[in-house]
């Protein structure tokens, strides 16, 4: 072969490799993470947007679910998006909240009028803010979208229609101060307990009830303990998923901008798959022997003023601002 043929031909193959090479560094299995089980809304939105991105980009990107908490707690999994061994992680306020604090206010009690004063805000600029404020702050985290968790409630074995009812029963609630105080003042006493030992805890009469959305109370089974239902609504806290920055810098921005547009496709589908979940399983406690029973929630937001008082201080333009939230 002549020098001159051979140096193309080697100038060639160079070339189709460095160019796998690149293509190789494109592809990326996007790990996604979530403490729920399959078919729960969160899950089934996150599959549909890996379908879609593995579809558009001819399979560089693919999505692969972890679901039911396989790679941990949601601690765990803010952890492991921090240092790019998990890409997307499903996480609540609650947990984001030393990282951002601003995401505090959304843990306040009556901080929205209902689930569609609240979507307005997540929907909207306030929405935005925060999750770009995510984007920004130090914790290696790119704000994503959010999604709906519902509205919760007090479950126990009576009636809870007032403060008073609530008096001398011991209520699980997360494990924040600010939830546990809010329980107080509500009536009734905090126990700050972690959510896998509740079934046992209700079962021992360590603790009397608890609160959370209808799904979590037929989920967990609590359900075949507790028979009441109280719809107080004092807390709606919506939920966020977050990219790995470490990831994300890796990503070009025409993925970026493909994985921002399906965010927000997930964000919008969530919530018809929650409004249909939390249907479900209110229909699904009903037929279980479960009775629903109608709160004074004015009572409830009085009795909780002086936790907004308290925690809400510093937020209180934030809060001005989602109050006029139309």
């Amino acid at each position: 072969m002549p020098f001159r043929n051979f140096t193309s031909a080697a100038l060639a193959s160079s070339l189709l490799a460095l160019s796998a090479a690149a293509d190789a560094q494109d592809k990326m299995v996007i790990k996604a993470s979530d403490v729920h089980p399959p078919g729960y809304p969160n899950i089934v939105a996150m599959e549909n947007m890996g379908k879609k991105l593995e579809k558009e980009t001819n399979g560089r990107l693919t999505m692969q679910m972890y679901h039911s908490m396989q790679l941990g707690g949601e601690k765990e999994m803010i952890e492991q998006a921090q240092v790019g061994a998990l890409q997307i992680a499903r996480v609540s306020v609650g947990t984001l909240g030393p990282v951002v604090d601003d995401l505090n206010v959304f843990n306040m009690p009556f901080i929205f009028r209902d689930e569609d004063h609240m979507r307005k805000v997540i929907d909207g600029p306030i929405g935005e803010e925060l999750l770009a404020k995510v984007t920004a702050s130090p914790a290696r985290l790119v704000g994503l979208g959010w999604m709906d968790a519902g509205t919760r409630n007090v479950y126990s074995n009576k009636p809870i229609t007032k403060p008073a009812d609530l008096k001398g029963l011991k209520m699980r609630t997360m494990g924040n101060p600010l939830f546990v105080e809010t329980m107080n003042a509500m009536g009734g006493n905090g126990v700050p307990l972690g959510y896998n030992e509740l079934y046992s805890a209700l079962q021992t009469h360590v603790v009397d009830g608890a609160e959370n959305n209808p799904p979590s109370m037929l989920t967990a089974n609590h359900y075949q303990i507790v028979k009441v239902y109280s719809l107080t609504g004092h807390l709606i806290i919506p939920e966020m998923f977050v990219f790995s920055k470490a990831s994300w810098d890796k990503l070009s921005k025409s993925d970026q901008a493909l994985i921002r547009k399906h965010s927000r496709e997930v964000q919008m589908e969530q919530r018809e798959l929650w409004n249909k979940y939390v249907g479900e399983a209110e229909a699904k406690l009903k037929a279980a022997g479960v009775q629903f029973v109608t709160a004074d929630k004015q009572a409830f937001f009085k009795a909780t003023q002086p936790i907004r008082d308290k925690y809400g201080a510093k937020y209180a333009a934030l809060q001005k601002r989602i109050l006029d939230t139309k």
